[in-house]
């Protein structure tokens, strides 16, 4: 069964960027996987098509209603019931949640389905969480305007990893944290450019050279960058090889 993605939002249009265009417009076109939407506003019950209302206790802004929310989370469950899906895994974007990093990412591409609600205004009703087993994924330690930039992010870190969402199977392993490192530097057509020379090393056809140039790199860029992802790697006898030449040659500047 290919992986089926619901998304309860109150701008479906918006994720047009992510079904119709680059990795994961392809993976969608290609029948990979599917993205279905449900706006809360076609679950009210009122001329008004209400989704928001004051918060009890006062105070800025408006509270997303729990009954749309829950009705529209509902459909979508029944849906994905129908194609044998019993608890589909239900994610709600929010800053308070759990930290959105390559080894979730690995987690929710396994999943079957998956049921992302993306808020608006000043948050849900919490009675939604009485009603339903949702789990709270964050980008960062910031507040967007909605949860819809947040689930195009997400499912598109997962797209990409469903096998032939990417032209070469390989180039998923070789991103960013993929192995827990950032990724080495790259370099294409011309040679030199405005007197900046690409690496001799990569234009030379060794592979095992190549291999070792791409890991050193990616060490030090770690190193410089996030050192917090080598302080819990378990490293290889060549990881180690490569640091202690990074760390003699920054002695050396």
């Amino acid at each position: 069964m290919k992986p089926d993605y619901h998304v309860v939002t109150l701008f479906p249009e918006m994720f047009a960027a992510l079904t119709d265009f680059g990795v994961s417009g392809r993976a969608v076109k290609q029948k990979l996987c599917s993205v279905k939407f449900w706006n809360p506003r076609d679950f009210t019950q009122d001329n008004y098509h209400s989704v928001d209302d004051r918060p009890f206790g006062g105070g800025p802004g408006m509270v997303m209603l729990v009954e749309p929310l829950d009705l529209a989370l509902t459909a979508a469950k029944t849906t994905l019931l129908r194609q044998g899906v019993v608890s589909p895994r239900m994610i709600y974007l929010s800053p308070q949640g759990r930290r959105l990093d390559q080894a979730l990412v690995l987690e929710l591409v396994s999943e079957q389905a998956l049921v992302l609600l993306a808020g608006r205004y000043e948050g849900i009703d919490e009675r939604l969480f009485a009603r339903h087993s949702i789990e709270e994924v964050s980008l960062g330690d910031y507040v967007l305007s909605g949860g819809e930039l947040p689930a195009m992010v997400l499912l598109d870190a997962v797209i990409r990893q469903i096998p032939g969402a990417l032209g070469h199977a390989e180039s998923a392993n070789e991103d960013s944290f993929a192995d827990g490192l950032l990724d080495c530097p790259h370099y294409t057509r011309p040679e030199a450019y405005l007197g900046l020379k690409s690496p001799p090393v990569l234009r030379g056809g060794n592979h095992a050279e190549v291999t070792r140039w791409r890991l050193r790199e990616a060490l030090k860029r770690t190193s410089l960058r996030r050192p917090d992802l080598l302080e819990q790697r378990k490293m290889s006898p060549l990881e180690i090889e490569l640091l202690g030449e990074i760390s003699r040659e920054a002695d050396l500047e």
